[in-house]
């Protein structure tokens, strides 16, 4: 069974003080925020989420943020994502081994579940005596706002 902790959050009411104790972590207004503003918008960046827990707590500091997003990497709490030529980016989904498309064109970031099997989804063809445990993939493309913007980039 996934505890409270390690549930994929929604932006639909996440009692985030339950879902930080149960982490083991203490409860603070910075960190109920940083919660709060990956709820709202996932594939968020620290500087995106920054901005949004500035906005409601004016006295927060980056590096508040970055340490609590931190924390949360370490909890288990949130994942964070490296796109080529992109800020590492963080999640809340992390009860699952799922992918990611991006867009080249805007960098729009959308989850995609794996195409086939249980986790990891994707077996490499040689292991080099590795266990695997995770696959991270990542589908680059043109979003389908951006096809229509400009619709010469499609090849």
């Amino acid at each position: 069974m996934t505890s409270p902790a390690r549930t994929r959050a929604s932006a639909d009411a996440v009692d985030t003080a339950a879902v930080l104790r149960s982490a083991g972590l203490r409860v603070t207004d910075s960190r109920r925020a940083v919660l709060d503003a990956l709820a709202a918008a996932p594939h968020a960046s620290a500087d995106d989420v920054y901005r949004r827990v500035a906005s409601v707590l004016p006295a927060t500091s980056l590096q508040s943020v970055y340490n609590a997003l931190t924390d949360f990497a370490d909890a288990g709490l949130v994942r964070r994502i490296e796109p080529a030529g992109r800020p590492g980016l963080f999640e809340l989904r992390v009860d699952d081994n799922h992918h990611h498309l991006v867009c080249t064109t805007c960098g729009r970031v959308e989850d995609v579940d794996c195409a086939v099997g249980a986790a990891p989804c994707l077996a490499p063809s040689d292991d080099h005596g590795f266990r695997v445990a995770t696959a991270e993939v990542t589908f680059w493309g043109v979003c389908a706002a951006c096809a229509v913007d400009q619709p010469s980039r499609i090849a």
